[in-house]
Protein backbone atom coordinates (compact mmCIF):
# COMPACT_ATOMS: atom_id res chain seq x y z
CA UNK A 1 0.00 0.00 0.00
CA UNK A 2 1.41 3.69 -0.82
CA UNK A 3 -0.03 6.92 -0.89
CA UNK A 4 -1.23 6.51 -4.55
CA UNK A 5 -3.57 3.45 -3.44
CA UNK A 6 -5.11 5.92 -1.00
CA UNK A 7 -4.97 9.14 -2.26
CA UNK A 8 -7.06 10.55 0.55
CA UNK A 9 -5.27 9.58 2.94
CA UNK A 10 -4.24 11.64 5.92
CA UNK A 11 -0.46 10.27 7.10
CA UNK A 12 0.93 10.83 10.59
CA UNK A 13 4.59 11.02 11.84
CA UNK A 14 6.72 7.82 10.35
CA UNK A 15 9.08 6.88 13.14
CA UNK A 16 12.60 6.92 11.37
CA UNK A 17 15.38 4.64 11.13
CA UNK A 18 17.49 3.33 13.95
CA UNK A 19 20.56 4.82 14.47
CA UNK A 20 23.54 3.31 15.16
CA UNK A 21 23.87 3.77 18.70
CA UNK A 22 20.10 3.39 19.91
CA UNK A 23 18.51 2.88 23.47
CA UNK A 24 16.54 -0.54 23.36
CA UNK A 25 12.78 0.13 25.18
CA UNK A 26 11.67 -3.00 26.92
CA UNK A 27 7.85 -3.80 25.73
CA UNK A 28 5.59 -5.37 28.37
CA UNK A 29 2.04 -6.60 28.58
CA UNK A 30 -0.50 -4.10 28.23
CA UNK A 31 -1.74 -2.59 32.03
CA UNK A 32 -4.95 -2.21 32.15
CA UNK A 33 -6.10 1.55 33.03
CA UNK A 34 -9.12 3.10 33.64
CA UNK A 35 -8.66 6.01 30.77
CA UNK A 36 -5.80 6.52 28.57
CA UNK A 37 -5.20 9.63 26.74
CA UNK A 38 -3.28 9.31 23.39
CA UNK A 39 -1.38 12.25 23.20
CA UNK A 40 0.62 11.72 19.72
CA UNK A 41 1.02 8.84 17.72
CA UNK A 42 2.70 7.59 13.94
CA UNK A 43 1.00 6.90 10.90
CA UNK A 44 -0.87 3.48 11.16
CA UNK A 45 0.35 2.36 7.24
CA UNK A 46 3.04 0.41 8.42
CA UNK A 47 3.08 -2.47 10.11
CA UNK A 48 4.39 -1.08 13.10
CA UNK A 49 2.89 1.84 15.15
CA UNK A 50 3.08 3.82 18.42
CA UNK A 51 0.97 6.04 20.44
CA UNK A 52 2.10 8.17 23.39
CA UNK A 53 -0.52 7.66 26.24
CA UNK A 54 -0.91 9.27 29.37
CA UNK A 55 -2.94 7.93 32.41
CA UNK A 56 -2.96 9.03 36.10
CA UNK A 57 -0.70 11.80 35.41
CA UNK A 58 2.15 9.09 33.65
CA UNK A 59 3.01 8.41 30.53
CA UNK A 60 4.23 5.97 28.53
CA UNK A 61 4.57 4.16 24.83
CA UNK A 62 2.26 2.00 23.20
CA UNK A 63 3.42 0.16 20.28
CA UNK A 64 0.91 -2.08 18.33
CA UNK A 65 2.50 -4.66 15.68
CA UNK A 66 -0.59 -5.03 12.90
CA UNK A 67 -0.67 -9.24 12.13
CA UNK A 68 -2.80 -10.36 9.95
CA UNK A 69 -4.63 -12.99 12.91
CA UNK A 70 -4.78 -9.92 15.51
CA UNK A 71 -3.06 -7.07 16.43
CA UNK A 72 0.09 -7.26 19.04
CA UNK A 73 -0.19 -4.59 21.34
CA UNK A 74 2.84 -3.64 23.97
CA UNK A 75 3.87 -0.97 25.99
CA UNK A 76 6.49 0.48 28.09
CA UNK A 77 6.55 1.26 31.57
CA UNK A 78 5.57 4.84 33.05
CA UNK A 79 7.16 7.48 33.20
CA UNK A 80 6.61 11.13 34.77
CA UNK A 81 4.73 13.03 31.63
CA UNK A 82 8.25 15.31 30.43
CA UNK A 83 10.13 12.25 30.44
CA UNK A 84 7.30 10.17 27.88
CA UNK A 85 7.53 13.05 25.57
CA UNK A 86 11.52 13.52 25.34
CA UNK A 87 11.60 9.46 24.64
CA UNK A 88 8.52 10.16 22.41
CA UNK A 89 10.66 12.22 20.67
CA UNK A 90 13.89 10.18 20.78
CA UNK A 91 11.61 7.23 19.01
CA UNK A 92 10.65 9.72 16.40
CA UNK A 93 14.25 10.78 15.46
CA UNK A 94 15.78 6.73 15.99
CA UNK A 95 17.61 7.14 18.94
CA UNK A 96 15.53 4.92 21.05
CA UNK A 97 13.38 1.76 19.61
Amino acid sequence: MNDLDEPDRLHSAHVSIRRGNFRKLEWWEPTPARRVRVLAWTCDCQARFYELCQSGGVAFIRRTVQNEDAPEISETHRWRVGQGWETWSALLTGQVR
